[in-house]
């Protein structure tokens, strides 16, 4: 049996394997600690053999992405300093080779064929749960929670998160009906009953704020390009100062009470402060990536003890850049932030110069909904995360041609290569 390569790296022809790929890589991301190397293997599967298929068409011009694969190479490079070197070189790989895959993803998967697979693996991913799930006491509050199958709610909400939309923007942004609109309507049920029955207080504020936001966007994109900019500026102004003012005047205390949340909000307000102190024992370039949460070692283990995590694994400091700052100092904190704040802002410039970039449109939500929960969870830090895996992804599609007519350039039929310049065609 003869298998075209257009069926599986031509974005515009592989639907049917993109929509799999997206929905087991998914899948392995959420369960890898329980399905260990198997699962991840299954996932390297996916996408690195699609090299061989056509190596230029699948890799592109990696020149021009320098940029985003900063922070992972640093990361790597942080062997030589790192205070558990042999837990920094793996993960570092880990991390290197789990971005090109998520390149790689970007290289052959359209927007239409991501949210689609998006759908299926996170229907999946909360079936699962619903199924093997189970509730855990949080000895902080003294509070049972939903944490279905992972090791934390706020996981298990992260994935309701993004359950949530996905479904949202399938019909209103890509059109979706029939089939597919049902398949995101289920997905909806299931997402908004994981969200409330995790309890988690950030994943159902960062969902409803990022709904919020993604509607504002589309409203300005009604607009002509030239008002666009005025009215997101405008805006964007007007919610600082009420951002500010929530803060000041009690606003935010009044929505933690409505979850049963203190100021503290249950003690990452002092996480954060230990976080701090121990950025500043090398604050250029950290401990190594991956080199501070280690057993073994004094201060995670002293964590571990105060926060009664009895496994002493899967613990963080509940806040990206402080994290970033301990493992890889000031320069692994630019280069990260780097890449989130111009995947942001890159795809929010594309939606006010262009008119109807439904690609820019999805993916400024995802950008949008990582960089809110970069204050108080780490989910683009960790090889085999679909936090991370959608930053790299939504990143690389910044560097391909922009949209130049009312459809995104995945909606456009692929021009055969003799008609694409040489020099662009590789990009």
């Amino acid at each position: 049996m003869k298998i075209s390569k257009a069926s599986l790296i031509s974005p515009d022809r592989n639907g049917v394997y993109g929509t799999v790929a997206i929905a087991l890589s998914l899948f392995v991301f959420a369960y890898s600690s329980r399905f260990g190397q198997a699962s991840i293997l299954l996932y390297y599967g996916l996408w690195l053999p699609l090299v061989l298929v056509d190596y230029r068409r699948v890799l592109g011009n990696y020149g021009i992405r320098l940029w985003i694969l900063g922070f992972a190479i640093f990361a790597c490079l942080s062997v030589f300093w790192s205070a558990a070197p042999g837990m920094t070189a793996r993960t570092g790989i880990q991390y290197l080779s789990h971005v090109i895959c998520a390149l790689i993803a970007m290289r052959v998967v359209c927007i239409r064929t991501l949210v689609r697979g998006a759908i299926a693996g996170t229907g999946v991913v909360l079936v699962y749960s619903l199924l093997f799930g189970v509730y855990h006491l949080d000895p902080l509050d003294g509070t049972y929670s939903f944490v279905g199958a992972f090791a934390s709610k706020n996981q298990l909400g992260f994935y309701a998160s993004l359950g949530i939309y996905f479904a949202f923007v399938a019909p209103i942004a890509l059109g979706e009906r029939g089939l597919w609109f049902a398949a995101a309507s289920l997905v909806a049920l299931l997402s908004a009953y994981s969200l409330f029955a995790s309890q988690s207080a950030t994943s159902v504020l960062t969902t409803v704020v990022i709904i919020g936001l993604w509607l504002g966007m589309r409203l300005v994109g009604l607009l002509s390009p030239a008002h666009r900019k005025g009215l997101f500026l405008a805006a964007a102004v007007c919610g600082v100062m009420v951002a500010v003012a929530a803060i000041y005047g009690g606003g935010v205390d009044l929505v933690l009470g409505l979850f049963g949340k203190d100021s503290t909000l249950t003690g990452r307000t002092y996480l954060w402060q230990q976080g701090i102190e121990a950025a500043m024992s090398s604050p250029l370039v950290g401990v190594g990536y991956q080199a501070y949460w280690v057993q073994g070692f004094s201060e995670p283990e002293r964590l571990w003890e105060e926060f009664y995590i009895a496994t002493r694994s899967g613990f963080h400091f509940h806040n990206t850049f402080i994290e970033a700052m301990v493992e890889t100092g000031a320069i692994g904190l630019v280069l990260l932030s780097g890449i989130l704040l111009i995947t942001v802002l890159g795809h929010t410039k594309r939606l006010l110069t262009q008119d109807h970039d439904t690609q820019s449109s999805v993916l400024f939500g995802i950008a949008l909904l990582l960089l809110v929960r970069s204050f108080v969870e780490i989910d683009i830090m960790n090889p085999y995360h679909i936090g991370s895996f959608l930053l790299y992804f939504a990143a690389g599609k910044l560097t391909l041609p922009e949209a130049r007519t009312h459809q995104s350039v995945e909606d456009r039929p692929a021009p055969a290569v003799s008609e694409i310049p040489l020099r662009l065609r590789y990009q």
